[in-house]
């Protein structure tokens, strides 16, 4: 009668042992892990000899696995594009909203929503010239544009380079001229543009713009850039004139304001823009679609009220506030916090399938602004980088070994090292990730 409770009471007694010798194994197990990642990261380290955070989540479990310096802002460079890909996300809806409109007989009148895809080769193209070929006459107008050329902190002498193509609420061309070398000689892909003015006394080996101008230099002495694209100064007249020449017919520019009962035409599907915003890290794709978003919460091009917006409206949650000012991270005013990247990364990843997002960033070894890094048998980085000179970041999601998925924030600022130096340190704490998570 007494020998089944003391079976039972033994069974327990074993049991309890048993969990607690495994809790205590797994215990020792993840602080044995967190020393080696504290050596790789912490004092003493390769990331002690500058301005160093990160940050790494368990995004099923919830759980901070380690962080240093997790709570001080950086300058985040092109990982500003993830806020912008989650305002798209929150607003747009996968559509483009290229212009609105309205109609009067056989004419038309048409107001830039800031799609950039219109003769951007790299993108799929809106039937624009099918949408307006009915039409005898287009009026054009920018009286909803309330925004600037260049964005809040950008480097002014950065114009001359195609990263830094000007912003606009119709943009053509991707807002960049592309010369071809034709014996020696730069042929542009605009007849706008076309006519080059020679300068003898440049050692420049390309084509360069003026300052304020879109007078365009090469020394035909030195020219051997095989393509050099340039960004064109962008304006209303600029606009009419390219529209001119594209549709030809007559094209006036006007200064009416935008009805409220105008159209959308959309342009087509918003992952195209998405996808090379994220893996090549466009910056002209980055701000035009954050124009897109502006158009779509209140009728007009303002990229300052929109950024206002979001973060009241979708980012309160966030650890710590971030100082955010344009759509593609060129500005150094912009200031974030590697957990408030972790906890937007976590944010996206409830947004959209984790399999769709996983295709959407760079992945390490495969594709984008990853495809020289990171490289393995199967990808296990899939994140957006950032890098401005003595900066650099990344943020993202590492696949464990053990199919974990981890977000992450890694960044770096103010170094003297080469980049590539400190990617090689960075990576070395990536595969310690895959391979004892």
């Amino acid at each position: 009668m007494l020998r089944t409770p003391f079976l039972i009471i033994l069974f327990l007694f074993s049991f309890n042992f048993e969990s607690s010798a495994q809790y205590g194994h797994l215990e020792d197990s993840l602080s044995n892990r967190y020393e080696r990642l504290h050596q790789l990261l912490g004092p003493n380290s390769f990331f002690d000899n500058h301005h160093s955070g990160f940050m790494l989540y368990d995004l099923d479990s919830q759980w901070v696995h380690y962080e240093r310096n997790s709570h001080m802002n950086f300058i985040p460079a092109s990982t500003t594009k993830l806020f912008t890909f989650y305002a798209s996300l929150m607003v747009l809806n996968n559509k483009t909203n290229t212009f609105r409109y309205v109609t009067n007989g056989n004419e038309i009148t048409i107001w830039g929503s800031g799609d950039p895809s219109w003769k951007y080769d790299i993108l799929p193209q809106p039937k624009i010239e099918e949408f307006l070929k009915p039409y005898s006459k287009i009026h054009f107008s920018d009286a909803n544009w309330k925004d600037t050329p260049f964005g809040y902190g950008w480097e002014w002498d950065d114009y001359n380079y195609a990263y830094s193509a000007e912003r606009s609420p119709f943009p053509i061309y991707g807002n960049v001229v592309t010369f071809k070398n034709v014996n020696k000689s730069p042929i542009g892909n605009i007849a706008d543009f076309s006519k080059l003015l020679t300068n003898e006394k440049s050692s420049f080996n390309s084509v360069r713009r003026d300052f304020h101008s879109n007078t365009f230099y090469y020394n035909p002495k030195t020219f051997t850039h095989p393509a050099p694209t340039v960004p064109f100064v962008t304006s209303p007249e600029v606009s009419v004139s390219l529209l001119r020449n594209i549709l030809q017919k007559p094209v006036e520019l006007v200064d009416t304001p935008l009805p409220t009962n105008s159209k959308v035409f959309s342009g087509g599907s918003l992952r195209p823009l998405q996808k090379e915003m994220l893996q090549e890290s466009d910056n002209f794709i980055a701000e035009q679609i954050l124009l897109m978003v502006s158009d779509e919460l209140f009728g007009e091009l303002n990229n300052e009220k929109t950024i206002e917006y979001i973060q009241k409206t979708y980012l309160t949650d966030l650890p710590d506030e971030p100082k955010w000012v344009d759509g593609s991270g060129l500005s150094r005013h912009n200031l974030f916090t590697p957990r408030s990247m972790v906890r937007l990364v976590e944010k996206i990843d409830k947004a959209i399938p984790r399999d769709q997002l996983l295709s959407l960033l760079p992945q390490g070894g495969i594709n984008g602004t990853l495809k020289n890094n990171y490289k393995a048998p199967t990808p296990y980085v899939f994140a957006k980088t950032g890098t401005l000179s003595n900066n650099h970041a990344l943020v993202g999601i590492i696949k464990s070994k053990t199919n974990r998925y981890y977000a992450f924030a890694f960044y770096n600022n103010n170094y003297l090292n080469k980049a590539s130096e400190i990617r090689t340190e960075m990576e070395k704490v990536l595969v310690f990730i895959r391979d004892n998570y």
